[in-house]
C-alpha cells in the first residue's frame, strides 16, 4: 500500500463528521495519475507554493501601498497568517487541513499590484470588470504554469469563494473566509499604529473589552469563539457577541484606516499608473510577455493585458511604467 493510500484512510480514523475527506474530491478538470505519496490536496498546496504567483505576492500591497520598512504586511505574509488561522481552526474541529491549508494559500494570487486600489482601478477600465477572487481562480486554471495547474475542484472552490456573499461548498473552504477576515482586521491594525495612522488607545473600547488589547489576544479570542461555536455542526458559527465586536472593529477600520487619506496617500497616482499602462499595452500589444500574448485569441486583447497588470508586483509596475513613460537621461559621451 502507497503512503498516499495510508494517509487517505487514516482519515477514517482522525477526521471528523463533516470533514471533506480527500477521497471524495471531485477531481481536477484533467485527469492525473495519483501521486504515490502526497493526496491530492497535499499536492494542490505544493503547486501553488512553488508557483511563480505565489512568490510575487511578497512584493503586492496588504494595505500601504510600497511601504518603507521591513515588518509591514505584504499580500503574502498575509496569507501565510489566514493559511495558520484556518489550518487552526480546521485542526481543532477535525477538517481537512491539506485542503483548508492549500485553499487559503491559493485565495489570494489574483490579487492585483498596489492592494485593493489595483483591484477597483481594472474593475473600472477592463470590459466585464475584474475581482481579484476571480482572477485567483484564473490564474491557477489558466495562467500559471503555461496551462494553469489543475488544481481539484475543492480547492478552486475554496479560491474563488472566499469573500463577499459567496459560499464555498466544503467546511474547509469556508473557512477561509473567516481566517482571511480575522488575519486582515488585526494585523492591519498593527501596521496601522506602527505607520501612525491610528494609536492603539483610538481602538474602540466596546470591541477591545470583548476581543483583548494586544493582537494575539484578539486573534485567539476569534478562533477559540469560533471552534467552540462550530465543533461537532455541519456550518461554521460564531457567538454573537464576539461577531458583533469583530464587525464592529471591521468598520473602524474602513472609517479610520482603509479610508484614510493618509493611507491612502498616492492613490490618484495608482489609478494613473494602471490606467496609462492599461492603455499603452491595449495599443502595443506587442510588448506584452508572450506568456500573456498567446491567450489574445481566445481570450481578446483586454483580458490579456488586464491579466498581465494584474500579475505585476508594485515595484515591477512603477519599473515598467518608467520604462515607458519617463524620459531617460542622454549619456553620450
Amino acid at each position: 500500500m502507497d503512503i498516499r493510500t495510508v494517509t487517505e484512510n487514516n482519515e477514517d480514523i482522525i477526521l471528523g463528521e463533516y470533514a471533506f475527506k480527500t477521497r471524495n474530491t471531485r477531481g481536477r478538470r484533467k485527469e492525473e495519475e495519483m501521486c504515490p505519496i502526497r493526496t491530492a490536496y497535499q499536492r494542490d498546496r505544493d503547486r501553488i507554493i512553488h508557483s511563480k504567483a505565489f512568490r510575487r505576492m511578497k512584493h503586492k500591497t496588504q494595505v500601504f501601498m510600497i511601504p518603507e520598512g521591513d515588518h509591514y504586511r505584504t499580500r503574502l505574509t498575509h496569507t501565510l497568517e489566514v493559511m495558520q488561522i484556518a489550518r487552526t481552526i480546521a485542526r481543532a474541529l477535525r477538517l481537512n487541513e491539506d485542503l483548508t491549508e492549500a485553499a487559503a494559500l491559493g485565495h489570494d494570487l489574483g490579487h492585483t499590484p498596489f492592494g485593493h486600489s489595483g483591484e477597483k482601478v481594472l474593475n473600472s477600465i477592463v470590459p466585464g470588470g475584474f475581482t481579484h477572487y476571480e482572477q485567483s481562480l484564473r490564474v491557477v486554471d489558466v495562467l500559471e504554469g503555461g496551462d494553469g495547474i489543475n488544481l481539484t475542484y475543492e480547492v478552486r472552490d475554496g479560491i474563488v469563494n472566499h469573500t463577499g456573499d459567496n459560499l464555498a461548498e466544503t467546511l474547509e473552504g469556508r473557512i477561509i473566509k473567516f481566517a482571511d477576515r480575522f488575519a486582515y482586521i488585526n494585523h492591519d491594525i498593527d501596521d496601522a499604529i506602527r505607520a501612525e495612522i491610528i494609536t492603539q488607545d483610538d481602538l474602540p473600547e466596546k470591541c477591545i473589552s470583548v476581543l483583548g488589547k494586544r493582537h494575539s489576544e484578539r486573534i485567539n479570542t476569534l478562533i477559540c469563539d469560533m471552534i467552540e461555536n462550530s465543533m461537532n455542526k455541519p456550518e461554521l458559527a460564531m457567538s454573537e457577541r464576539v461577531k458583533s465586536a469583530m464587525m464592529d472593529l471591521r468598520s473602524f477600520m474602513f472609517e479610520n484606516v482603509y479610508l484614510n487619506k493618509k493611507a491612502k496617500t498616492g492613490e490618484d497616482k495608482v489609478y494613473y499608473i494602471i490606467h496609462e499602462l492599461y492603455e499603452y499595452f491595449r495599443k502595443n500589444k506587442d510588448k506584452i510577455p508572450a506568456e500573456n500574448l498567446r491567450f489574445e485569441e481566445k481570450f481578446g486583447t483586454e483580458r490579456i493585458v488586464c491579466d498581465y497588470i494584474a500579475g505585476m508586483s508594485d515595484d515591477y509596475a512603477v519599473h515598467i511604467f518608467n520604462e515607458i513613460f519617463v524620459p531617460k537621461p542622454w549619456n553620450k559621451m
